[in-house]
Order: structure tokens, then C-alpha cells, then sequence
């Protein structure tokens, strides 16, 4: 990657960057009941690492 990135290259990746992340606490009761112990990671769909997926940009 170049030393200084454009800014629509910033935007995309910041937005790849928040889907990313586990969902809200507050979705877990939600979805499955109350009581009921799940990880909110569980429910985050795009799940992708620096490391292993790359983004096309």
C-alpha cells in the first residue's frame, strides 16, 4: 500500500473496519432470550482479519 492513501480508499476501509466488530451486548438477549450466554461475536456476520482476507481496494 502507498505511504498516503486517497480518501475514498479510507472510507472503504473504514467501513470494512466496523463490520468487523462484534455486534452490541444489548443484541444477545435480544436475539436468543433472556439468560442465554452467546458471544456477540456469534452474530457478526463479516467476520474478517488483516491477516487473512484481504480487501480489494
Amino acid at each position: 500500500m502507498t505511504r498516503f492513501k486517497l480518501p475514498s480508499v479510507k472510507k472503504k476501509l473504514a467501513k470494512a473496519a466496523k463490520q468487523t466488530r462484534w455486534a452490541p451486548f444489548w443484541t444477545v438477549p435480544k436475539m436468543y432470550g433472556k439468560g442465554k450466554r452467546v458471544h456477540p461475536g456469534r452474530h457478526t456476520f463479516k467476520k474478517r482479519s488483516w491477516r487473512r482476507t484481504k480487501i480489494k481496494v
